[in-house]
């Protein structure tokens, strides 16, 4: 059976089921009511009718007065009074007989008694007048509030449970269909994601704190770890042979040629470091290499810790220098917030560090260390990173290929690279659940925005939280720490 039906038909017990209860709860307070009220009403016309007949002529007449004034006349309604002997021995009294067996010993016993008939009621009761006389008095009319007013109640219940079938039917259909038909969607755009298409990603209509929205954004995210991961082994292999391969052939031609003869100790040295200089470009092709491997979301090896971004950018602006003493990196805090913990996210120090070291370093060498400005702001829970160069820019027709490894743009061939920058840094800010986004303008420059989450959430902060988190945070890191040490 469909999820989709098995909501409805769950909805439609629960709901048509407490309808049925309140409903026969209605329906038997309603009878019970107006069975007790027909009986009043019995009452009130016995004893009337018992002082107006037996009592004296002023009084009685009162009494009738206001009975025909106040007191309609009811459906069938027959009135009987029987004196009875003062020994009580009513069995000899002419016209008790017909009534229920017991009826007339319970209203002697009692003082009142009643019971129905089909549609007729009857109630009896015994009345002594001023002069020591008893007298039973018996009444019994047919309860029209059953006959009509209970009846119409009763059928006005089952068409209300009727309709409210209806209703809750299609209330039960529509709302399985709104709440069923996003997940569907989620299935179906699921079923079109190969390995062929990875860069797919799932709608996501809502950005509200949904389950579905969170659904949705917690397979975009896989599917970011997968789609790295993917492309970076299926890379790393014909990658790294053709990459290795250059150099090495280069070696070893330079060596063969090097060996073919004697020759003179400048042309074996000028050989060794011709040898030398490519030994220096294999080896950092390696690392490079092995550091875009180790992007590949290794959620084991990787160790995230609380970050603050601002001291972040002020070492990366450190490195940067010490690597380009000619470097011009103007950092740009003006848009800090007031509460610093909205600056610290949850990262790994060694490879933020590396991401933007690379993304800062390419603003430097393709603007011919022009001025980079760095900012940094935050936003709806976002720590974003903006770098800014004045430098030559990427041509649009390649901008599509700035995320391969080894890519390089046409523009760049008077600048030293290896092309493995941009998505080494693109791999590390994902692992980040961040986002890095490139615009760029041949001859312009080039424009990085990195956008990453806060630790905190804004109620954390709002509330004060923060400051609390932050002492238990350090507490566990420090026992970690120890515990790690001994």
């Amino acid at each position: 059976m469909k999820t989709q039906n098995k909501i409805v038909y769950v909805l439609l017990i629960v709901f048509f089921s407490y309808t049925l209860l309140f409903s026969g709860f209605i329906y038997y307070s309603i009878s019970n009511y107006a069975f007790t009220d027909f009986y009043k009403r019995l009452e009130i016309r016995a004893i009337t009718t018992a002082k107006s007949q037996l009592e004296n002529e002023s009084e009685g007449n009162i009494i009738r007065e206001l009975r025909q004034e106040y007191l309609e006349v009811l459906p069938d309604e027959e009135i009987k009074m029987y004196k009875l002997p003062e020994n009580g021995e009513w069995q000899g009294v002419s016209g008790l007989e017909k009534f229920k067996s017991g009826f007339i010993e319970e209203i002697l016993e009692d003082g009142t008694s009643m019971y129905n008939d089909s549609r007729t009621f009857f109630y009896g009761t015994t009345y002594t007048t001023v002069g020591k006389a008893t007298y039973l008095v018996i009444i019994s009319a047919e309860n029209y509030f059953i006959t009509h007013h209970v009846h119409y109640l009763r059928n006005l219940l089952f068409t209300s449970l009727a309709i409210a079938f209806v209703i809750i039917l299609v209330v039960a259909f529509l709302f399985t269909r709104k709440y069923i038909q996003p997940i569907n969607d989620i299935i179906e755009k699921v079923k079109e994601i190969s390995s062929e298409n990875l860069h797919l990603r799932l709608n996501q209509k809502s950005k509200n704190d949904d389950t579905i929205s969170q659904l949705a954004q917690t397979f975009n995210d896989m599917l970011n770890r997968l789609e790295t991961s993917f492309e970076t082994q299926k890379n790393f292999i014909s990658n790294a042979s053709h990459e290795l391969n250059t150099p090495l052939t280069s070696i070893i031609g330079e060596a063969d040629v090097t060996l073919s003869k004697i020759r003179r100790p400048e042309e074996y040295i000028m050989s060794l470091q011709t040898i030398l200089e490519e030994a220096e470009k294999l080896d950092k092709k390696t690392k490079a290499l092995l550091m875009l491997a180790q992007t590949g979301f290794d959620g084991k090896r990787q160790k995230f810790n609380m970050l603050r971004t601002d001291q972040l950018i002020m070492d990366v602006k450190d490195t940067v220098e010490k690597i380009y003493p000619g470097s011009k990196i103007s950092i740009d805090f003006s848009l800090l917030p007031e509460n610093p913990y909205k600056l610290k996210i949850n990262a790994n120090e060694a490879l933020l560090h590396l991401a933007l070291s690379n993304i800062i370093l390419n603003g430097c060498k393709y603007s011919d260390f022009s001025p980079v400005h760095v900012a940094l702001g935050v936003s709806e829970g976002k720590v974003i990173v903006i770098v800014k160069d004045e430098g030559i820019g990427i041509p649009d027709t390649e901008m599509k290929y700035i995320y391969d490894p080894y890519f390089r743009a046409s523009n760049t061939k008077n600048h030293e690279g290896y092309g493995i920058g941009l998505p080494l840094a693109r791999n590390i800010v994902r692992m980040h659940r961040g986002e890095l986004v490139v615009t760029s303008t041949e001859n312009e420059g080039t424009t990085v925005q990195i956008t990453l989450p806060c630790f905190f959430t804004s109620q954390e902060i709002n509330e004060g939280k923060a400051e609390q988190i932050v002492k238990a945070y350090h507490k566990d890191r420090n026992n970690f720490l120890k515990n790690q040490s001994h």
